[in-house]
């Protein structure tokens, strides 16, 4: 009886296992990486960017369902062309700052460290333009709805910036105390100016920069009274 050669087999052998793993990268099969930390939290923000856009997508699919059902009351005659111009109007001019308005929020006072324990460089110890900039840069990010400085009305096209001694806000000359008001979520604004990490804590602890936040059930800030155009920019043509 005839052996099997074993070279003859452990060649078949090896030709068999080279034939499946190329069918296998034929596939293309998906090859498996390990799961970090990093790779999970970049997923979540990846969830959380395309959440928020979606809900931004969700509102404005709300905001044009109402502008078609006021074309549609418009043109079944159940409503007033008049009425819904003035009303458009007024809601621009309150989004554009120019109205005052009230309601919830918070009213910070601040003022230049005036203790002794000041260092050797005294322009740390004083409010600069860059530190009320960046009070309202967190002010907006907890969600303020209206604020103001010193009764200014802060919108988008508001220049702060240092004067001397002074500050100026809207093209006007402000000196400290700065009295900050702001409407919105009481807490979250609070939180926003006060918390340990914040810009406005290390204010407080490192420089002694004075900053006192208080919760007001009603704080009234007035609406914007300067003059505001557009010069250069334009409005775009639909389909452009």
């Amino acid at each position: 009886m005839k052996k099997n050669n074993p070279k003859l087999t452990i060649t078949l052998f090896s030709v068999l296992v080279g034939v499946l793993l190329a069918s296998q990268m034929k596939l293309n099969v998906e090859l498996l990486t390990p799961v970090t930390v990093k790779s999970i939290l970049d997923a979540k923000k990846e969830i959380v960017s395309v959440r928020n856009e979606i809900d931004e997508l969700e509102k404005i699919a709300l905001e044009r369902e109402a502008k078609l059902e006021t074309l549609e009351s418009i043109n079944t005659g159940d409503a007033n062309i008049i009425d819904i111009l003035e009303a458009d109007v007024n809601d621009n001019i309150t989004k554009a700052g120019y109205s005052t308005l009230k309601g919830p929020g918070i009213e910070i006072i601040m003022y230049d460290n005036i203790g002794d324990n000041i260092g050797f460089n005294f322009n740390d110890y004083i409010i600069h333009d860059v530190d009320i900039m960046n009070i309202i840069n967190d002010l907006r990010v907890a969600g303020a709805e209206a604020i103001s400085i010193n009764d200014q009305r802060i919108i988008a096209t508001s220049e702060i910036k240092c004067g001397g001694p002074i500050i100026r806000v809207n093209g006007k000359s402000i000196g400290t105390p700065f009295v900050i008001k702001v409407i919105g979520d009481p807490q979250m604004l609070m939180a926003a100016v006060s918390a340990p990490g914040t810009y406005g804590d290390t204010l407080m602890k490192i420089y002694g920069i004075g900053l006192q936040p208080y919760i007001k059930d009603q704080v009234d800030v007035p609406g914007y009274s300067g003059p505001f155009q557009f010069n250069y920019a334009k409005p775009m043509e639909e389909g452009e």
